[in-house]
């Protein structure tokens, strides 16, 4: 490792949202980014941010003085970190934007709970070390409107435990990653945020990650679903994570709070997404079937008949079901004041580009860099204009 200056620690900047930051990070910033990586050695780990540079800015070299990779793990102790180690990133360190979790709806609860709530306590220790040594300015966790798990109807930014329940172990961990940092994070400067699912970059649609809402949309571009559980009314909140990624960077030193990056008024629904995903790709629209007559009559039918790629896009899209007839609706009021009236922008204006960026992709079999469709800010030109922050 190498760096002298106060800056900026990221964990997951190998992923999706966290290698958006990273990008804005560089690009809008002249101090250090420290970008931690799971790595066997320092040597490794310079290898793979080097990698990371070259797929998201299609070159290394303009960056290579203020990317410093820093090898450690959020699933050991210490991210894994002597305490030499520890000491010298603690003393550089004056921001923390913690990024990294596992987003599987599969994993089960241990190894999601090793990762996003383990992982979380001990960056909560490591950020109580960086206030000690050299100050620390800011703390943003990102969690996941998700949080509210089955709750119904209004879900606010300062609400946690309202009693609900959870749809898979993602949610779970998620929701008790909040509660340690609402336990063990007193006095340090923190703040929650909260976006819902977040798909491709709204202007081009590139995204590397093709989960979530992106298994219905496959399914409904290749008339996979004859039928689906789901209310028409039922809001899918989704935002593009240009979006979130803005977000991210603007409300991290705010005053402590939690802030929902969601599309809350201009979520979308059941209904336009399965009209917006069939007149695209010119499917039939499916059948909308209440969820218990379906779980009970319909899909136990669907995976005898048909054919075997449709039983697969079935079996692989169970875990999504769920998400078709929800109830909870996320205020976003806090976020939106915070960022000028900044709002997410409607589903409707840029699903034809996820599309079709998905198709190009085709799904993520073809992997498309993200210089290849963004490319980098030619020298000389100004950063984009961030997000206001009220």
């Amino acid at each position: 490792m190498s760096g002298t200056e106060q800056g900026t620690l990221l964990t997951g900047g190998t992923g999706f949202l966290g290698g958006e930051v990273l990008v804005r990070l560089l690009e809008r910033d002249d101090n250090p980014v420290y970008v931690l990586i799971r790595a066997e050695d320092a040597e490794h780990a310079d290898a793979r941010l080097r990698a990371l540079l070259e797929s998201l800015l299609g070159s290394a070299e303009p960056w290579a003085d203020r990317a410093i990779a820093v090898r450690g793990d959020v699933t050991h102790a210490w991210l894994g970190m002597g305490r030499r180690d520890r000491d010298w990133l603690a003393e550089r360190t004056d921001r923390i934007l913690h990024c990294a979790a596992s987003v599987s709806f599969t994993m089960g609860i241990d190894e999601q709970r090793r990762i996003n709530v383990d992982g979380t306590r001990r960056m909560v220790e490591l950020a109580g070390l960086c206030a000690r040594r050299g100050g620390l300015g800011a703390f943003a966790h990102v969690s996941t409107a998700y949080v509210a798990g089955t709750h119904p109807g209004d879900f606010g930014e300062e609400d946690l435990d309202v009693g609900q329940d959870f749809r898979n172990s993602y949610e779970r961990s998620k929701f008790e990653a909040e509660l340690l940092m609402r336990e063990r994070g007193w006095g340090l400067p923190i703040q929650i945020l909260r976006p819902s699912i977040v798909v491709g970059d709204s202007s081009t649609g590139w995204t590397p990650a093709f989960n979530v809402l992106y298994g219905p949309m496959k399914a409904f571009a290749r008339g996979a679903y004859p039928a689906i559980p789901a209310r028409r009314s039922s809001p899918v909140d989704v935002v593009p994570v240009d979006f979130v990624a803005d977000a991210v960077l603007a409300l991290a030193g705010r005053p402590g709070g939690t802030y929902h990056l969601t599309a809350s008024e201009r979520a979308s629904s059941v209904g336009e997404l399965i009209e917006l995903g069939s007149a695209t790709a010119s499917q039939p629209p499916p059948r909308v079937i209440p969820p218990w007559l379906y779980r009970r009559a319909i899909h136990p039918v669907l995976l005898r008949r048909g054919s075997e790629a449709r039983r697969r896009a079935l079996r692989r899209s169970e875990v999504y079901f769920p998400y078709f007839a929800m109830r909870a609706r996320y205020d976003n009021s806090a976020a939106r004041q915070a960022l000028g009236g900044t709002e997410a922008p409607p589903l409707a204006s840029y699903f034809d580009r996820l599309l079709a960026f998905a198709q190009r992709a085709d799904w993520g079999r073809r992997p498309v860099s993200r210089h290849e469709v963004m490319p980098p800010r030619p020298e000389g030109q100004p950063a984009p204009e961030p997000l206001l922050v009220a």
